[in-house]
């Protein structure tokens, strides 16, 4: 393998974040980051040079809320836990040492030069961490929360861990992670959103074992996943009563024409997925709270 050069992959992340762009959609919450200073939570000492602009970057393409990072290990000794399966942002720092030049000085010591090389080392920022509270965190919208949605993520059964700027479900944890509930503009757009992930969620071998969709169109079978999700969360959406704004979706629409330009039953295929994925959620809720069967 060849050896990692570490200023050119950090070139090559800076070139790719300038050449991504950013989508115009809406997004149903507050995904406004804290662009403060990079600082370590546990020296609370702020980054100096290029590790301010590489975890700044890293932070806004990750929508990480807050600037607070540390190491693994100084996160375990503030009693807190990386996530699994959480990617680490590379940092860098300087290290001399002095290298004999081969020649002396006039009293005959051997002359040497000071030597830079650069190191690198991890960090993880704190929305990627359970078990520490963000030093910083602050209410955005109010919050009212709905008895039967909260009733049905509550049966579902599946955890749920909120921080950060991203909603997504982690197969290999079987595992939520949404934003803050105060990130929404409303309690409907959390409750859709959150609704989305659980429909992922369900696909899960231990409950519904939803088979991969096969198809030829690149990236296919993921954009099926999330037709899936979308109309599963909107079936469960309607169930209780509600409306509420999912992520955009955009990004998807390509994906989803070549889909069905390709298989004529897809639609079918992801409609009957979906129902079979809201089904299953309202039958944890039915037998507790008595909540309507659907049609």
């Amino acid at each position: 393998m060849p050896k990692s050069d570490l200023c050119q992959d950090i070139t090559n992340d800076v070139i790719a974040s300038l050449e991504q762009g950013t989508l115009p959609w809406r997004c149903p919450w507050d995904r406004t980051q804290t662009f403060d200073i990079p600082i370590n939570l546990s020296s609370n000492r702020e980054y100096h040079g290029v590790n301010v602009a590489l975890l700044w970057m890293h932070q806004a393409k990750m929508a990480y809320s807050t600037a607070h990072w540390m190491t693994y290990r100084q996160a375990q000794s503030l009693g807190g836990q990386v996530r699994k399966d959480e990617h680490s942002t590379p940092a860098v720092f300087y290290k001399s040492f002095e290298k004999e030049t081969g020649q002396v000085d006039d009293n005959g010591e051997p002359e040497t030069d000071q030597i830079r090389v650069i190191r690198q080392f991890k960090v993880f920022n704190l929305d990627q961490i359970d078990g520490i509270e963000a030093p910083d965190k602050r209410p955005r919208f109010g919050f009212e929360p709905v008895e039967a949605a909260e009733r049905l993520l509550a049966s579902a059964g599946i955890p749920i861990s909120h921080g950060g700027g991203r909603a997504f479900y982690v197969p290999s944890q079987d595992r939520i992670t949404m934003p803050d509930r105060d990130r929404f503009e409303s309690a409907n757009d959390y409750y859709a959103t959150a609704l989305h992930e659980l429909t992922h969620a369900t696909g899960h071998s231990s409950r519904c074992d939803r088979p991969r969709y096969e198809t030829t169109v690149k990236k296919g079978a993921y954009a099926f996943e999330e037709l899936v999700a979308e109309r599963g969360s909107l079936f469960a959406m309607s169930a209780l009563g509600l409306s509420g704004e999912v992520v955009g979706h955009d990004s998807y629409i390509d994906h989803w024409l070549s889909i069905l330009r390709e298989d004529k039953r897809a639609v079918f295929k992801a409609a009957a997925q979906a129902e079979t994925a809201f089904k299953w959620l309202m039958s944890r809720l039915e037998p507790v709270t008595g909540e309507r069967k659907a049609a």
